[in-house]
């Protein structure tokens, strides 16, 4: 098998892609040997999926029992220890980068994970908060903030040294759309990181990290979308939309393939272009459940129907908009409101005994020893924003897209200072609330979502509420046995910095065929 390291690993969605990857004789291809993350619940979700992995025919029953919550993480591991230590020493808890493990220490633990191979793979990203277009805009409003001195912005400095040093076949770099604008000290990150990573011993070189670890040599790097290698200047084919590749998903990245330069006659293909996947052919499978009311002391399932049915005779339900001509709308908020009715599965939970329809792509995501669903919980929401999505999933049901806030009626809209711009000039957060479009890929699942639901709401207003883990999780392409550890905000965290699982597998198949080509036996 063909070893893979995985950095800045978080809950492990590159490496469950590659994991998936088969040969001709459906035998498994890589071996993931070590995968690092510092956050410690990510790491803790990487460690229980690693230990799953370790049973290649079939799970143990405990690891189900474990995802309904009959026996917990310590009783399980007990139950097959010789799995978990292993799973433990495949997944490292540590920091890279600036005050994080020294240089030999991450040295070392590598070359005891790949041993003497040649043809290993290294795969992962660094974080990518400082490269993001919204990471850099709270960033200019921080007086303080210095990027020069933003550790996040050199923390691909750590992803060549491994290069410089280990030689690796080939990698696999991931990083944010936001990367193609980004500049440093007025030079363009994008550009200067191609560089780097063309020779990365001359990069750590000048970084000062040089030395006798250091080996010669560069890399080919290629778009995994267009027939190129990128040259000087080149952005065109650095991003990957994955809606284009059967994600359900509109989450647009850059991914780089590199190539050792001593492969040279191995020419990559790249990623097939697939049938577009919609979010409702993935979420339409899962239980439906409610949306809670805050404060919690006020919530309860016939609260929460109280609260909707009564708006039947408000002013909003019944004026739509003025900026659009609503009279239909209107009536199928009516309809709608009238139509509430209380789920059988009320707020969901960490574990939901249910059968789960199969729906799309069953042989990836579905697993009937679950015998339910798991991180499927539903959040509370004030009221108004319960009416909010309740109006955004009905608009969004009748013209087929999320309303901006100049077609919210006025009763709805927030008391904030920035809505009269957002509504004149097409402001600031004038798509405050973006309900998620059934009929369509959603819209990128990022860690934000861990603090409101807002930019994603249900498209089923009959659910009226944010998007759970779960559904999150579909839609970045998880499998349902994949758990999530940690409190609800550390999973939505986890889920929103992953790459989908269902593309990194086709990434990984393009990787497969190179090293096919190339000979690589180890």
């Amino acid at each position: 098998m063909i070893k893979v390291v995985d950095i800045f690993a978080g809950p492990g969605g590159l490496s469950e892609g590659f994991a998936a990857v088969t040969d001709s004789r459906g035998k498994p291809v890589f071996d993931v040997v070590l995968s690092v993350e510092k956050e410690e619940q990510a790491h803790e979700t990487l460690r229980l999926r690693t230990f799953f992995r370790q049973f290649p025919k079939q799970a143990p029953a405990e690891y189900y029992q474990h995802l309904r919550g009959e026996i917990d993480l310590e009783t399980l591991y007990e139950a097959y220890p010789a799995e978990a230590k292993l799973a433990g020493e495949l997944c490292w808890h540590a920091t890279l980068g600036p005050d994080g493990e020294p240089a030999k220490r991450v040295r070392r633990r590598i070359r005891k994970a790949v041993k003497d191979s040649t043809s290993w793979v290294l795969i992962g990203g660094p974080p990518c908060q400082a490269y993001s277009i919204a990471g850099r805009s709270r960033n200019q409003g921080n007086p303080d903030y210095d990027p020069a001195k933003d550790g996040r912005q050199r923390l691909y400095v750590e992803y060549l040294q491994i290069l410089a040093e280990h030689r690796p076949a080939v990698f696999i770099m991931e990083n944010v759309k936001g990367l193609l604008s980004a500049t440093l000290e007025n030079e363009q990150v994008f550009h200067r990181i191609l560089d780097d990573l063309r020779d990365p011993a001359a990069a750590v070189a000048r970084e000062g990290r040089g030395g006798s670890q250091v080996r010669k040599g560069g890399y080919r790097i290629h778009s995994l979308t267009e027939d190129r290698v990128f040259e000087n200047g080149t952005l065109e084919g650095s991003v990957i939309r994955a809606e284009k590749y059967g994600i359900p998903q509109a989450r647009h990245r850059v991914i780089l393939l590199g190539i050792r330069d001593d492969i040279s006659s191995v020419k990559p293909r790249i990623l097939t272009e697939q049938k577009t996947v919609s979010a409702s052919s993935v979420l339409k499978a899962l239980p439906r459940l409610r949306g809670g009311i805050s404060p919690k002391r006020n919530d309860s399932a016939e609260a929460w129907r109280k609260c909707l049915q009564a708006q039947v005779g408000s002013r909003w339900a019944n004026a739509g908009t003025k900026k659009v001509d609503s009279a239909a709308l209107s009536a199928l908020i009516r309809r709608k409101l009238n139509e509430i009715a209380l789920p059988d599965a009320d707020r969901g939970g960490e574990f939901l005994r249910a059968d789960i329809a199969v729906g799309y792509e069953p042989d990836w995501f579905h697993d009937g020893r679950i015998e339910g669903v798991c991180n499927h919980a539903s959040r509370s929401h004030m009221r108004t924003d319960l009416f909010r999505y309740f109006y955004a999933a009905c608009y969004a049901k009748h013209y087929g897209k999320s309303p901006s806030l100049k077609h919210f009626p006025t009763d709805l809209l927030p008391d904030h200072l920035s809505v009269n711009d957002a509504i004149d000039n097409g402001g600031h957060f004038s798509d405050r609330f973006r309900v998620q479009v059934g009929s369509r890929p959603s819209t990128t699942i990022v860690s934000h979502i861990s603090k409101d639901g807002h930019y994603y709401i249900h498209p089923d207003p009959l659910q009226c509420r944010s998007l759970t883990v779960r559904e999150a999780a579909r839609l970045q392409t998880f499998p349902d046995n994949y758990f999530f550890c940690g409190n609800r905000t550390a999973q939505y965290i986890q889920v929103g910095n992953a790459v989908p699982p269902l593309l990194a597998r086709q990434i990984g198949e393009i990787v497969r065929d190179i090293l096919k080509a190339a000979g690589a036996n180890d």
